[in-house]
């Protein structure tokens, strides 16, 4: 099982997140490509970064969204998505290819990711731009449920997908996360954190935020490197997934 993390989502002046303590103890690097935060310098420095730690780096596209970091839904015209991605794809892999090395994965981000995960209209846009750019590049998407739906829609682009699971985050009966602004929608206890990755990876399921079972398959578990205990928790999550 990979670990995953979001990164290179600082801005300018403004950072967020602690990527350079979280990097040793992960696996892929989902980097932001300047639409919904981060900016060249940024992703110049992530790339770096992740090189150091033998860390393979992925592309983290999201929409047009620097004031809302990317979580607010935006309609675009298929034909407009589809540009947006590639040319955020494009940016992070140039700047790779100045280091030798290029992006290996795509993962959405924020409002662009969890529409994919219910609109086959998205999905498809998505998967034509990974398709067209990079289709050496496994597309990370939500786990969910419908497995078998994604995957009967990626062999039809003829891409890769890799399913996603969080590590602290809640999810609804539906199997879906639940949204940031219900109470209990983040797990900040390590304990419950520990217990959810898991029960991800011996048992194939989560329990819902209401205490129902869901089965779920993964081939990664993102964990997130800006909240309060993104370190400790990244360096236990470490430790979770070598024992198991």
């Amino acid at each position: 099982m990979k670990l995953n993390c979001d990164m290179g989502e600082s801005f300018g002046s403004w950072t967020k997140g602690m990527d350079a303590d979280v990097m040793p103890f992960i696996d892929m690097a989902n980097i932001a490509c300047g639409f919904h935060a981060s900016d060249p310098l940024t992703m110049d420095q992530t790339v770096r970064m992740a090189i150091a730690e033998n860390v393979t780096i992925g592309a983290h596209p999201g929409y047009p969204d620097l004031l809302g970091f990317g979580r607010r839904d935006i309609d675009l015209r298929p034909d407009e998505l589809k540009a947006i991605l590639v040319y955020q794809m494009a940016a992070l892999d140039g700047i790779c290819r100045t280091h030798g090395t290029a992006i290996q994965h795509v993962k959405p981000h924020g409002a662009l990711y969890n529409k994919m995960a219910v609109d086959h209209t998205t999905l498809s846009v998505v998967m034509a731009a990974v398709r067209d750019y990079a289709p050496h590049c496994p597309l990370v998407v939500m786990a969910t449920p419908d497995a078998d739906d994604v995957l009967d829609r990626a062999r039809e682009f003829g891409i890769d997908v890799w399913f996603e699971a969080f590590s602290d985050r809640a999810y609804s009966d539906e199997g879906r996360l639940v949204k940031r602004s219900v109470p209990g929608a983040v797990h900040e206890s390590t304990e419950a954190i520990e217990n959810q990755v898991t029960q991800i990876i011996k048992d194939g399921t989560v329990t819902s935020i209401s205490g129902k079972r869901i089965p779920i398959r993964a081939d990664t578990i993102c964990i997130h490197g800006d909240s309060t205990h993104a370190v400790e928790a990244a360096r236990h999550m470490r430790q979770v997934v070598q024992a198991l």
